[in-house]
């Protein structure tokens, strides 16, 4: 199997027990895991402030070539 080289990079979060409780209620009611929601909120949060560009599609990365 081919590995992706991955930019990952971790981190200590501190969140208190009823904000921990609602994350991972909205996890499981998105079928991710609360490390996955936590990195949708933060991507979300990102690209809605405008400082995270969004991904260029296959067709769009397909005519700058």
């Amino acid at each position: 199997m081919a590995t992706k080289e991955s930019n990952t990079r971790s981190f200590v979060l501190r969140i208190d027990g009823e904000t921990m409780d609602a994350l991972e209620k909205w996890a499981a009611d998105e079928f991710r895991s609360v490390n996955g929601q936590l990195q949708w909120i933060i991507a979300e949060a990102l690209r809605r402030s405008g400082r995270k560009p969004r991904a260029k599609s296959k067709r769009e990365v397909k005519n700058d070539e």
